[in-house]
Parts: C-alpha cells; structure tokens; sequence
C-alpha cells in the first residue's frame, strides 16, 4: 500500500522521456545536448522544448564519459575571506559563464596537502579544468605541478609557475617597488615591510621590490627598512604585525603585502595612540573595493583584478581545449600605484 508521499512522487525526467516527447531517438537527444551542431536545427529545437517541459537535467559525468567536455571549472584559492579572491572569483565566474561554463570554488587555506587533495578531487569529477592559486612557494625547488592527478589542466593564478605551466600574475617586484618609491619621495626614512607566510612568493616578490626601492634611492635596506612577517592575510594578523614592530624603534612609514594586513596595521596603530597619517603613512596593496572607503582611504598598489580574472579564465579555456598546437603562456600584468590619503593628505581621492 502506497503512502500520499511515495503515490505523489514523480522520478525526475530521464534521456528515454525526453526521447518519447520529442519523438526522436535517445542518440538525437544526446547529440543534442554534447554535440548540438550535429542535429537539424529544427530537431534540436523540439529536444530543447522538451528538455525545458520536463525538466530534464544531464547528468554531468555520463556526458564526459560519452567524450563531451566537462562544462565544471574548479577553482582554488588560498582564502575564501580575502576580498581580493572574491572579486577575482566574482570576474572569473562571470568570464566563463559566458562560455557556458559553471565554477566549483574551493580552499586550500594555504595548505599544501589540502591543497593536492582539492586537485585530486576536481580531477576526480572529471572538471574541464582548474585555476589554482599555489599554496605556498616552490617545494626545494622542486615542481609540485609537473604530474596533476588525471592529467587535469591547470592555470596558475597570481603566480608565474615559469614555462612548463600556463600562468596568469601581476608583477609583484614592481609592485613594491612602486609601494616604497612613493613612501621615500614622501620623505620617509624607516618604513617597514609586512608580509604574510613566507612561502606565499607573492608576499616574498612585494618585498624584494621594496628593498629594489630602497637600495636605488641610496639609502641602506639594513638601516631603512624593517622585514615583518606574519602567519596569516587577514586583520587580526596586521595587528600582531604593529605589537611586533613597536618592539622597535616606529618606522615613519608602513607597506603592507595586501589591504586586509593594513586594515590591521591601521587598527593596531590606532590603538597604540598613532595618527594615520601624521604620525605614520600606510600603503596597503591589490586596491580592494574597500580601500577607498576605509576611514582614511588607503593608498594601495592597485591589481588589475577584472584583466587577472578574464585572463584566467580565457587561458584554461584554451588548455583545457587539449589542442595539440597550444602552447604555455605566461602572462604577467602591470600593477598601478592608487594614492590616497592614507600616505599623502594632499590626496584628494
């Protein structure tokens, strides 16, 4: 005897369904949806309106197995709270949905085997693909991305793996370098560095940069500037910066290695009784959509986050396509200094 549940309940539509409403054979249907250019337009039109009464949904490793391309794009990022991940995730989403593809975001949280363990799972779903923030800096040298599980297709994102990957950055160097320039021409003296891990080569390049800066205006990177590396990205971690800078002598100035450290930095200072930016300038960098409106708009290193994202997208496209003529591009994009009053007063942005 059936319950009202199970006598109401209705299995969702399948390829045979779609078939029979159509009046077309299970092949016509598939070919509809994996290899539309194959079938009659007017045929595949009465596969779409049946598709869409029912309800239909394919089932997405069937396709692949028939040889049709995954439509799923994985993308990893070392934090899902970082504002500059988020937007570029918001770029990348809307890049590739034009493309009829769909994004699975997911967090290594820095960590390297949490990492691998993401890769071998999206490889596992038989994605097109993966964007991959790295976790952390090169093993000893050694390649972690030469041999992906299920030979997935990888774009490194905000990282230049060199020739052997597909890559998408901004060139951090001169990033700092254009942090620091401005902070010296502004007078400062004694600026100090803050960085995330150490092994985030994107933190490791902002501040070679700023030591680049330092040594070409002449001053003495052992006397003018002051290294500070934290474990985390986030606020509460440019706070912990500013307890261990005031062990010291105060720098004049402060470059942080993205915006939500300064964020903290600025906190910290405050806290400790410092005006921003009488008493002590602040650079932040990648120019979120916050800098601007933070209580005292933050000069930062701006990233060009809508090119980082289409770029991104736009390259694993390509090598995911597995087109024997494709070659490894790596393209690194310039970074741009935004003034605000966070560093100068005399800015009026």
């Amino acid at each position: 005897m059936s319950t009202p549940d199970t006598a109401t309940s209705k299995s969702p539509a399948g390829i045979r369904d779609v078939a029979a409403l159509a009046q077309v054979s299970t092949g016509t249907v598939s070919n509809t949806i994996n290899r539309p250019d194959t079938v009659h337009p007017r045929t595949r039109a009465a596969v779409e309106k049946a598709i869409a009464e029912l309800g239909f949904v394919p089932n997405q490793q069937a396709r692949v197995l028939t040889g049709a391309s995954s439509n799923v794009i994985g993308l990893v990022v070392l934090d899902v709270e970082s504002p500059f991940y988020m937007e570029a995730a918001h770029v990348i989403e809307r890049a590739v949905r034009e493309s009829g593809h769909v994004v699975m975001l997911c967090n290594s949280e820095g960590d390297t085997a949490r990492e691998a363990g993401l890769l071998g799972m999206l490889a596992a779903q038989r994605v097109r693909g993966a964007l991959l923030a790295p976790a952390s800096a090169d093993d000893d040298g050694e390649d972690r991305y030469k041999e992906l599980p299920g030979d997935l297709p990888v774009v490194l994102l905000d990282y230049n793996g060199g020739p052997e990957h597909c890559s998408i950055s901004v060139d951090n160097v001169k990033g700092g370098r254009l942090a620091v320039e401005h902070l010296v021409e502004l007078g400062h003296r004694r600026i100090a560095v803050v960085g995330g891990p150490t092994g985030l080569r994107q933190f490791a390049d902002r501040a070679k940069g700023a030591r680049e800066a330092i040594t070409a205006a002449g001053l003495d990177p052992e006397e003018s500037l002051i290294e500070v590396s934290v474990s985390g990205i986030g606020i509460q971690d440019g706070r912990r910066a500013v307890e261990l800078l005031l062990e010291d002598d105060v720098p004049d100035a402060v470059f942080c290695g993205n915006d939500m450290l300064a964020f903290g930095v600025y906190r910290g200072l405050v806290d400790a009784g410092y005006v921003v930016p009488d008493d002590i300038a602040l650079v932040g960098y990648d120019d979120i959509d916050f800098a601007r409106d933070w209580v005292v708009p933050l000069t930062s290193v701006r990233q060009p986050i809508e090119a980082l994202g289409k770029g991104a997208a736009r390259l694993l496209i390509e090598h995911s396509a597995r087109d024997d003529a494709h070659t490894h591009q790596q393209v690194v994009l310039p970074p741009e200094l935004v003034v605000r009053r966070s560093s100068d007063l005399r800015a009026s942005e």
